[in-house]
C-alpha cells in the first residue's frame, strides 16, 4: 500500500512537471515566470484529488473511462498543438531540441485534458447528484428569497407559479421583450452584402439562384409581399420578415424548455438556459440578422427536440414538427439536405421498431426536399451554385502547393494553366479565405474545370500524395476556427443595411449615444471577459459537443448518439467546404444547441416523462 501510494505521488509530480511545461508554452511565459510554479503546485493538488475521487467511485465504467478519454485528449491536444506548435519551438534551430520541447508540451497537454476530462465525467455519471440537481421540484435554488424578502414573498410566488404553469410562453416573451431593442436599433434589420443579393432576388431585379437557398429567399418574399399589403413603405414591409424570423426563434427555443419540462428537467434550470438565449448578445444581433443560416439553427434545434421527444412520446405533434424541422433543415443550406442523407440510414435504423409511424415522416422528409430542389427549382428556372463554389479546400489546397513552388510534371502544369492563370496566385491566395481563389477560377475556365472532373480529381489526389505538409497546413489554416479553442473573430459585429440602391437603409427607431454605446459594450465583452468568451467560441462548442459524445460511450448510453447525429452530419459538411477559416454563422446552429447538447448529456433517459 505504502510502494502503491509513493508511485502514485512521484507519478503525479511528474505529471504537474509536464502539464507547468505546457501551459507556460501555451501562456507564451518565460520558464522563470513565477506562474509555472503556480501551475505546477495547482495541477499535483488536483491530480491528487482527482485520484483520490475517483478511487472512491463505484459507477464509473473504468475501461471506458480510460478510452474515452484517452482518445478524446489525443485528438484535442493534436488539434491544439496542430495550430499552436510554431510558438513553442520559435526560438529553437537544433531539431532535437525541438522534438524534445514538442513531445513534453504534447505529454503535458494530454495528461491534463485526460486528467480533467475523468473528474468531469465523474460528475456527469453520478446519478444521485444529477437527479438533485436537475430533477428537484420548484425553484429550489430561490426558495431562500421567499423567507429573506417576506413582503415581496407573495409576488414572487405567484410569478414562479405563472412561470412552471407558462414555461414556454414565458419563455418565447422574455427572448422576445430582450431581442426587441436590437429589432427597434437595427431596424428593420441587418443586411450584408448576401442579404442584398436575396433581396434582389425578391424584388425581381436578378434572376433567383439557389446560391443563397431559394426557399429561404421565397420565404422572405412571402413576408415581404405581406407587409407590402399594410403599407408602401419598403423599410416596414422588409420589418415583417425580421419580426417573424424572431418569433421562429423565440419559439425554437420555447420548444427546448417544453421539451425538458417533458423529462422533467427543474424550472430553475430552463430559467437559466433561457437567458441564455436572451441576454448573450449575439443571439439578438443574428435573430434580427438576415440570414439564412439563423433559421437554419433554429430549424436544426426544433429537429434535435423532437428526436429527444419521440424517445418517450408518440404524439403527433413531435412528428410533425420533427417531419417539417428536417424538411426546412433540408432547404435552408444546401449542407442540410447532405447531412440528412448522411443520417438517413441510421434514422432508419433507430425507428425500425416505430417504422408504422416514422419511416413515412423520414419518406415525406426525403421525397419532399428532393422534389423541390430538383424538379421544383428546374421548373422555376433557379440557378444552382456552380462547381467551384464547393471545391474551396481542395482548390486552397492545391494553390497552397503552387505557392511553395513544388515541383509539377508537365501534364499537371497543363491541368492548372487550362483553368487558371498561375502568376496571380502568390498575389490572392489567402490560407483562411478561399473566395480569392475560387474568384481566379471562374476568372479563368470553370467550364474546363467541370468537363474534366477526373482529371482534376486525380492532380489533387497526387499533389496530396507527393505533398501532404502541404496539404495539411492549408486544411489546418482553412478550418481551424472551428476546433481550435482560441482562435479570435469578431462574433455579430454587423450592423445596418449594406449599401444599395434598392430604396432599403437602416432606419433605426431607438438611437443616440447611449444605446450605440451599449451595443459596442454588449459585443465587445466577448472578447473581453474570461469564462463568458468561451461562450463565444466556435471552438469551445465543438469540444463540448464531443465532451457530450464522449460520456454517451461512458455511460454506456449509445442510444443518445441519435441526438447529436444531424449536429455532427452538419459539422462534418462545414469542414469539408467552408470557404472561411472563422465564420461564426457557418456553425451558428451549433452554438444555438448547446444547451440541448449539455442537458441530454446528463438526462437520465429512463426517467419517466410527465405525457
Amino acid at each position: 500500500m505504502r510502494e502503491r501510494a509513493t508511485t502514485i505521488f512521484f507519478l503525479n509530480i511528474a505529471k504537474s512537471f509536464f502539464t507547468a511545461w505546457a501551459l507556460m508554452k501555451a501562456g507564451r511565459m518565460e520558464p522563470g515566470n513565477i506562474l509555472t510554479g503556480v501551475f505546477f503546485l495547482l495541477s499535483f493538488f488536483l491530480y491528487r484529488h482527482i485520484h483520490e475521487r475517483l478511487d472512491t467511485i463505484a459507477f464509473m465504467n473504468q475501461s471506458a473511462t480510460l478510452r474515452t478519454c484517452g482518445t478524446i485528449s489525443l485528438i484535442f491536444t493534436t488539434l491544439y498543438m496542430a495550430v499552436d506548435y510554431t510558438h513553442y519551438i520559435n526560438l529553437l534551430t537544433n531539431h532535437l531540441f525541438q522534438f524534445l520541447v514538442l513531445f513534453s508540451v504534447f505529454i503535458g497537454f494530454f495528461v491534463l485534458f485526460y486528467e480533467l476530462l475523468r473528474l468531469l465525467y465523474s460528475y456527469a455519471g453520478n446519478k444521485a447528484f444529477l437527479n438533485n440537481a436537475l430533477f428537484e421540484k420548484d425553484f429550489h435554488a430561490l426558495s431562500a428569497f421567499h423567507y429573506k424578502f417576506k413582503k415581496v414573498s407573495k409576488v414572487f410566488t405567484h410569478i414562479t407559479h405563472f412561470y412552471k404553469k407558462h414555461i414556454g410562453l414565458c419563455c418565447f416573451l422574455l427572448c422576445m421583450l430582450c431581442w426587441f431593442p436590437y429589432f427597434l436599433y437595427q431596424y428593420p434589420g441587418i443586411m450584408t452584402p448576401d442579404s442584398i443579393n436575396q433581396f434582389e432576388q425578391v424584388l425581381g431585379i436578378i434572376p433567383y439562384s439557389n446560391h443563397h437557398p431559394w426557399v429561404h429567399t421565397l420565404l422572405m418574399k412571402l413576408l415581404y409581399s405581406i407587409g407590402s399589403l399594410f403599407t408602401s413603405n419598403m423599410v416596414i414591409a422588409l420589418s415583417f420578415y425580421t419580426f417573424f424570423q424572431m418569433c421562429v426563434m423565440s419559439a425554437s427555443v420555447s420548444y427546448l424548455v417544453k421539451t425538458l419540462e417533458l423529462f422533467r428537467i427543474k424550472a430553475v434550470i430552463s430559467l437559466f438556459i433561457t437567458l441564455f438565449y436572451a441576454l448573450v448578445p449575439y443571439h439578438a444581433v443574428f435573430a434580427v440578422t438576415l440570414w439564412k443560416d439563423i433559421l437554419f439553427a433554429a430549424f436544426l434545434l426544433l429537429f434535435s427536440c423532437s428526436l429527444l421527444r419521440l424517445r418517450k412520446e408518440r404524439k403527433i405533434n413531435s412528428i410533425l414538427i420533427f417531419t417539417f424541422s428536417g424538411i426546412f433543415l433540408c432547404l435552408f443550406r444546401s449542407n442540410g439536405w447532405y447531412g440528412f442523407l448522411f443520417c438517413l440510414p441510421f434514422f432508419i435504423w433507430y425507428f425500425i421498431k416505430r417504422a408504422k409511424k416514422m419511416l413515412p415522416s423520414l419518406a415525406i422528409i426525403l421525397i419532399a426536399a428532393a422534389i423541390i430542389k430538383y424538379p421544383v427549382m428546374n421548373s422555376f428556372h433557379v440557378i444552382q451554385p456552380d462547381i467551384v463554389e464547393s471545391l474551396s479546400i481542395p482548390i486552397q489546397q492545391v494553390a497552397a502547393v503552387l505557392c511553395n513552388d513544388r515541383a509539377l510534371t508537365p501534364e499537371q502544369t497543363d491541368l492548372i494553366e487550362n483553368v487558371i492563370n498561375p502568376q496571380y496566385i502568390k498575389d490572392l491566395y489567402d490560407p483562411t479565405y478561399a473566395d480569392n481563389m475560387k474568384e481566379l477560377v471562374r476568372a479563368g475556365h470553370p467550364e474546363y474545370l467541370a468537363s474534366h472532373k477526373w482529371d482534376y480529381f486525380k492532380l489533387w489526389l497526387t499533389l496530396g500524395v507527393t505533398y501532404p505538409e502541404d496539404y495539411l497546413h492549408a486544411y489546418v489554416r482553412q478550418t481551424y476556427g472551428y476546433w481550435y479553442p482560441d482562435s479570435f473573430y469578431l462574433v455579430a459585429e454587423a450592423e445596418g443595411v449594406s449599401g444599395s440602391a434598392l430604396g432599403v437603409s437602416h432606419t433605426p427607431l431607438i438611437g443616440g449615444p447611449l444605446v450605440v454605446k451599449a451595443k459596442e459594450i454588449s459585443i465587445k465583452l466577448g472578447s473581453m471577459v474570461p469564462i463568458y468568451s468561451l461562450l463565444w467560441s466556435m471552438g469551445v462548442a465543438f469540444w463540448i459537443l464531443i465532451f457530450c459524445i464522449g460520456n454517451s460511450f461512458i455511460q454506456k448510453e449509445k442510444d443518445k448518439l441519435i441526438l447529436y447525429l444531424p449536429s455532427i452530419a452538419l459539422y462534418l459538411t462545414v469542414m469539408i467546404a467552408t470557404p472561411v477559416a472563422t465564420e461564426f454563422r457557418y456553425v451558428y446552429f451549433m452554438v444555438f444547441a448547446l444547451p440541448f447538447y449539455l442537458i441530454t448529456a446528463l438526462l437520465p433517459l429512463e426517467q419517466d416523462a410527465v405525457i
